[in-house]
């Protein structure tokens, strides 16, 4: 490729121009425009896609999308990686202090947030080298159709996960919403209070009919005001910490603690044993930590198409977009999670609002955040479902015509088999943990450094960076598999547990 070809498209030589000297037929796959690029991981040719923002320009020539330079500024790609890492997960964070303590949830912050950025590393470079910013195409490359069913499938579990806890937080913070206008106290068993009625009327409603459009042009405002959202629930999570005495009236908070932290409010405790933080915790419910934080770092089908749309891009400069998104985000679950365990300490719950209604009951401010988390997961669920059924659909109906009737199916599968998830698994913890221990750790960890192994042909696997992959490769699995094994132990002891 001359260099007059590179300055077209905005390529450094010394970085990228090896990935697209030879592989210009893999460039058949369109990206979606600037809007759709935090958020839409699955761009492909179906009609369905086309039609996926409405300023989108799909419909045009093939190379003429994916080969046009980036136009993104540096700030705004940092917003859009930004958002696309943080999610529902941060409400799960204080939970995983309370069972790790403050010293070891910083290590494994720390941890999980500088292997998540080696791993974008690694997939950049193996984007670069094997010619491709899609990762279901990267997957094809390297292991061909089993590659890509792992890269698929791990991306959809992914968002089915993050789908269901969004579903989650409707089940959980919905009733009390209603509760607070109603000016109801207890809750006496009307159906407009509990949450699985509550769960499904949302589905069938709002994200339904939502879900079912062809077009999404609200996707960038969304995606704004989702992040917004947790700033906002930042600073009150901050700001109630100084409001909340402690102790506190343990008859009240003793009305909402599950079973497994109940323990922690004995009779011979006392006040001083339950306000003093700890800095190392191992019970139980430490192995859920590392996937909730695993969770709450995946970003990384994100990472490829904001690359693409990132202007003058090169590796070094997406890199640093990547640092600091990274240590913004850390920061900010850093802070979520310090003052909500600085609040209730011990008696945090898997999802940390729910924990506040225990003792502040109809107060003005929560619920204000209520509301503005239940309206930002509400029209986020819609986007999550996009990339599933566009995944679904290429699988297996690519190249077939749009259909209606198809386009239908799908989504009320995938809102049905979701709020099945949502009705009948207990807590929120066991999604974060579950998807945290198996989607993302393939995401994160397994995924991008078998594709460098597999697809970087000029480091001989004797090399630093070969060696860093494969170690990088066994870690993830040591992670998943670990994680997977005690979590259903713990499943397992509990089934047990409740029989008796």
């Amino acid at each position: 490729m001359s260099s007059a070809e590179m300055g077209k498209f905005n390529i450094s030589p010394d970085e990228d121009s090896s990935s697209y000297s030879s592989n210009s037929n893999d460039f058949s796959y369109p990206y979606p425009t600037k809007p759709a690029a935090m958020k839409s991981h699955y761009a492909d040719i179906d009609p369905e896609n086309q039609n996926f923002l409405l300023d989108s320009n799909v419909g045009k020539k093939k190379y003429e999308t994916q080969y046009h330079p980036g136009t993104t500024s540096f700030g705004m790609s940092v917003f859009n990686l930004s958002n696309a890492i943080v999610g529902s997960g941060i409400l799960g964070l204080s939970y995983a202090m309370a069972n790790t303590g403050i010293a070891l949830f910083v290590i494994l912050l720390l941890f999980v947030s500088i292997v998540s950025l080696y791993s974008v590393h690694l997939l950049l470079k193996t984007a670069n080298e094997g010619g491709s910013l899609l990762y279901e195409q990267l997957g094809m490359k390297a292991f061909g159709m089993a590659g890509k069913l792992a890269a698929s499938g791990s991306i959809t579990m992914q968002n089915i996960g993050a789908m269901s806890s969004y579903l989650f937080i409707v089940k959980y913070e919905l009733p009390l919403v209603i509760k607070t206008f109603m000016n109801i106290e207890e809750n006496t068993g009307e159906w407009y209070l509990n949450g699985d009625y509550l769960v499904l009327m949302v589905s069938i409603i709002l994200i339904l009919p939502l879900s079912l459009l062809k077009n999404l042009g609200y996707l960038g405002y969304t995606s704004g005001f989702s992040l917004l959202c947790m700033v906002f629930f930042l600073i009150v999570v901050i700001w109630k910490m100084f409001q909340i005495p402690c102790p506190m009236d343990s008859d009240i908070m003793n009305m909402t603690i599950n079973g497994t932290l109940a323990p922690l409010i004995g009779e011979n405790i006392t006040s001083d044993d339950i306000c003093k933080p700890k800095y190392f915790i191992f019970n139980s419910q430490t192995v859920y930590a590392v996937p909730i934080l695993t969770f709450s770092f995946v970003c990384h089908p994100a990472i490829l198409p904001i690359y693409e749309e990132l202007k003058s891009r090169s590796r070094k400069r997406m890199m640093n977009v990547s640092y600091v998104s990274f240590f913004a985000m850390f920061l900010m679950y850093l802070l979520a999670a310090l003052f909500g365990y600085l609040t209730f300490y011990g008696k945090v719950e898997p999802e940390l609002l729910h924990t506040y209604s225990a003792y502040l009951g109809a107060d003005i401010l929560l619920l204000i955040v209520r509301l503005a988390v239940l309206m930002a997961v509400t029209l986020t669920v819609p986007v999550v479902i996009f990339p599933i059924r566009s995944s679904i659909t290429q699988l297996l109906w690519a190249g077939k015509e749009f259909s209606w009737w198809r386009h239908c199916s799908i989504t009320v599968a995938l809102l049905t088999f979701t709020n099945v998830l949502v009705i009948f698994v207990p807590t929120i913890r066991d999604i974060f943990g579950f998807i945290g221990a198996s989607a993302a750790a393939m995401l994160i960890f397994i995924l991008p450094s078998a594709f460098y192994i597999k697809l970087v042909k000029k480091e001989p696997m004797k090399s630093v960076q070969k060696i860093g992959a494969a170690l990088f490769f066994l870690s993830g699995i040591l992670v998943m598999t670990g994680c997977m094994t005690l979590i259903i132990l713990d499943w397992t002891h509990n089934v047990a547990s409740d029989g008796h």
